[in-house]
């Protein structure tokens, strides 16, 4: 017989994984159209569309309104209210307003970073899968769509949730800097009506030298670009690890510490014993080396280490 619609979506809790994002080709122009005008400012946006299956479909999207230079809370407020008022439209002429992440342009490709994180966890309260368009005017410029689609992985959300990133809880959890995001692959899709005129608009004209010229892109202001950046990163990762170089230093001083004082008690109280006195207590902790020393989280490195990765990435192509 007919399952009912609550048993349906009852068993419809463990779903299939995302395989795909499919954006419709007008999103497509309207997030290139958004970002390209509002450069050198990063700018972002609402996505709008179906999660059906494997599939996230994007079939609309509009952008946020970018901050002026009035207080940031206020600029907040306005942010909400405007995107209620926009779905609340688009509700009433019958478009797709159920939202399915966000986008936001980035220059050179450098978007990993905890407010790229807090964003996901945040969407993530309200919808179950949400992804993140991310669009690169700059390298778009060299002659690719730099578009891709971004998820968080879900064992990264949870140490995340309990901001648990020390040595010990990674290699538990076999966490490496790999595991943060999750790249899904970005499908175009057109209706038959677009592809139909877009057939229609195509010349039959020879293709002449100078279309041909126009091809020829300079790739070494952005190979410069991206080194310059590469370089940056190199020097942040360095200031990582001599943060940690520091912290096993202080470790390794305060264990031989507490080694030496035990020995000094152990010692002392052999001698108190052979007098017939009570031994004392084989640990202070009012000692300020028996205070624990707190491990720097590796959240930073993993994440300078993704750009690092990207960069290198963008030099080879």
């Amino acid at each position: 017989g007919m399952r009912s619609f609550a048993q349906a979506a009852a068993s419809e809790e463990v779903a299939a994984p995302l395989r795909v994002v499919q954006i419709d080709g007008l999103v497509v122009l309207k997030i290139i159209k958004h970002c390209k005008e509002c450069m050198p400012a990063l700018v972002t946006g609402q996505l709008l569309g179906l999660d059906i299956g494997s599939v996230l479909e994007v079939t609309n999207c509009f952008p946020f309104p970018s901050r002026g230079s009035e207080e940031e809370d206020e600029a907040d407020a306005d942010g909400a209210n405007y995107q209620l008022e926009m779905m609340r439209c688009l509700r009433e002429v019958n478009i797709d307003n159920n939202t399915v992440g966000w986008y936001q342009s980035t220059y050179m490709g450098s978007f990993q970073t905890v407010e790229l994180i807090d964003t996901f966890m945040n969407y993530q309260e309200n919808i179950r899968r949400c992804v993140c368009i991310i669009y690169d005017p700059v390298r778009s410029g060299q002659g690719v769509l730099a578009m891709k689609a971004l998820k968080l992985q879900e064992s990264f959300m949870d140490l995340y949730k309990n901001q648990e990133f020390t040595g010990e809880k990674l290699r538990e959890k076999n966490l490496t800097w790999v595991d943060i995001f999750e790249e899904i692959p970005v499908k175009i899709s057109n209706s038959t009506l677009v592809s139909a005129i877009m057939t229609e608009l195509e010349t039959d004209s020879p293709v002449t030298q100078g279309d041909y010229d126009r091809l020829g892109l300079s790739t070494n202001p952005f190979v410069e670009k991206n080194l310059e950046f590469l370089i940056e990163c190199m020097d942040d990762l360095s200031g990582e690890q001599q943060r940690f170089q520091y912290y096993y230093r202080n470790l390794q001083r305060q264990q031989t510490q507490q080694q030496a004082w035990l020995q000094k008690r152990r010692a002392d109280n052999m001698a108190r014993k052979a007098a017939g006195e009570e031994p004392l207590p084989e640990e202070d902790p009012m000692n300020p080396i028996f205070k624990p020393i707190i491990e720097p989280s590796r959240l930073d490195s993993y994440l300078i280490i993704n750009q690092v990765a990207n960069y290198c990435d963008q030099i080879k192509g």
